[in-house]
């Protein structure tokens, strides 16, 4: 039932307005690629303009805040891995139209093998976007992957028997999490902590919610208008940080969650105002960290 769920949730129209307001926020803030621009994308980014205006006179936060500060974090953790030697495979789950994948090729060309994956209608999209990329770039690829399946070609399973078990593996989920309910997430952290477990290295990098930081009546606030954006529920499923730790290392994974504020000397956009509200959980296999 857990993963009927989690599949017809993970839908083009639950996902999309977010994935295009997203893609335009790394645009308009230089993270992104022109590949990835979107007449869309950007007049949904313009319609939404006037409210993060106001919200930003009056010192609150913006839906911008912690995009970028999600965002540059786990790009930050990522290239330290890359950087170590630690991770040279790199898998992306629903990366949408994030452009991680293109930049981090660019960087570190054939030191690396990028794989990003979603369901039909955006791999077709993708694929169509980044052809000439895709086609320069043997060791980027864009698949099909249900990260909920069990088995098949299009299991998390699946995709990871095509890579190389004696070399590091990362793990990605960026803005995911929060539209599934508790039961979901932690089926589907189980199916990636035993995919990590096959790998040399292993980690696990991803953005979520907790409930302790959306607590005061502006965060609620704000937490229930993200939801009408989203056209759904966005789950808070842990009250802190220990209560998600607790949760993942009964799956097998040593977690440390982080606040975006804390990397705000090394991290510009971790100095927003609304960096906050997101936490960037960083995790391993128990077993690599003993």
């Amino acid at each position: 039932m857990v993963k009927e769920q989690a599949s017809r949730w993970l839908s083009a129209a639950r996902i999309s307005p977010t994935a295009l307001y997203t893609g335009q926020v790394w645009q308009a803030n230089g993270r992104s690629i022109p590949e990835l621009q979107s007449i869309p994308a950007s007049a949904l980014h313009m319609a939404l303009a006037p409210s993060m205006f106001v919200s930003r006179s009056f010192g609150g936060p913006t839906l911008e805040d912690f995009l970028l500060a999600r965002h540059d974090l786990i790009d930050h953790h990522l290239t330290e891995m890359i950087e170590s030697k630690k991770i040279t495979q790199v898998i992306e789950i629903a990366a949408g139209l994030s452009p991680r994948g293109s930049r981090f090729v660019e960087r570190y060309g054939d030191r690396i093998t990028y794989i990003e994956t979603d369901l039909p209608g955006m791999v077709a999209q993708k694929k169509k976007l980044l052809a000439q990329r895709l086609r320069v770039c043997p060791n980027h690829h864009v698949k099909v992957v249900d990260a909920f399946a069990d088995h098949g070609a299009h299991s998390l399973n699946g995709l990871v028997g095509l890579l190389d078990p004696s070399k590091g593996l990362a793990i990605i989920t960026e803005g995911l999490l929060n539209y599934f309910d508790r039961d979901s997430v932690l089926d589907l952290w189980a199916r990636i902590s035993k995919t990590l477990s096959k790998f040399k290295q292993g980690a696990y990098l991803s953005d979520i919610h907790l409930q302790a930081q959306n607590a005061d009546p502006l965060a609620q606030a704000f937490v229930a208008g993200l939801g009408i954006f989203v056209r759904g529920k966005v789950h808070l499923h842990f009250e802190t940080a220990g209560h998600l730790q607790l949760a993942m290392e009964s799956l097998g994974l040593a977690c440390q969650v982080h606040r975006p504020s804390d990397f705000a000397d090394q991290i510009p956009a971790c100095a927003g105002k609304g960096a906050d509200f997101c936490r960037v959980l960083f995790a391993q296999p128990a077993s690599a960290v003993k």
